[in-house]
């Protein structure tokens, strides 16, 4: 990491929105400095929640910001849908202390998505700088551990090559194939999951619920 600088920002505020949406980009909310924000304006992350913002940012050598994370130090595991208390009630039976750790994801969403967040003119190593940067950090704040959660793929494969560890899970995901109605999507399952779904909309529709769909400014 020689000549990079790294720093780590306690509100997403204190980098300014469009610099962090030009590491982010266009394509996935969840990453995007509005939703972020309103996460912490709200309440919903901080300490009261216990999602603490620890942002980082990295600089390249010439002064320009290359990347960016979303991080937050956490003293549980509440809210990442990864489930590694068993991990920390092991550490700890071992006389380690598990909390706090790093985590490098978005707050309450398990949906699969980039984390380390270049900058799109950044130097090719700049995955790999920053993969170094937040083991680095891990180090220098005493964590026990910092982890990356449904980060994509190539990020997976960056962070592999740097020495982290991986971590394997499942998820289940619908894929529109085509299907021009729900009775399209209905009609290529077996009867049986067929009629538990149609029950399950009856249900549902007898319960009196009533859905109302806002949209905000684009």
């Amino acid at each position: 990491m020689a000549d990079w600088s790294v720093a780590l920002h306690d509100r997403i505020h204190d980098i300014p929105a469009k610099e962090w949406a030009q590491c982010a980009g266009p394509d996935n909310p969840f990453v995007s400095h509005d939703f972020l924000s309103a996460l912490e304006d709200s309440g919903s992350t901080g300490r009261t929640s216990g999602w603490i913002p620890r942002h980082v940012s990295l600089h390249s050598p010439d002064g320009q910001l290359a990347a960016v994370c979303p991080a937050y130090l956490k003293g549980h595991s509440w809210g990442e849908y990864v489930f590694d208390q068993g991990w920390a009630r092991a550490f700890e039976a071992a006389g380690g202390r598990y909390y706090p750790k790093l985590q490098i994801a978005v707050p309450f969403t398990p949906a699969p998505g980039p984390r380390l967040l270049c900058h799109p003119n950044a130097p090719p190593e700049t995955a790999a700088v920053m993969a170094d940067a937040l083991r680095q950090i891990c180090a220098d704040t005493g964590l026990s551990s910092v982890h990356v959660t449904f980060c994509t793929e190539a990020e997976s494969a960056v962070l592999q090559q740097q020495g982290w560890l991986p971590r394997l899970g499942l998820q289940y995901h619908w894929h529109n194939r085509g299907y021009a109605t729900f009775d399209d999507f209905l009609s290529t399952l077996s009867a049986r999951k067929r009629k538990s779904i149609k029950r399950e909309r009856r249900d549902a529709n007898a319960a009196g619920l009533t859905f109302e769909t806002l949209q905000g400014p684009t």
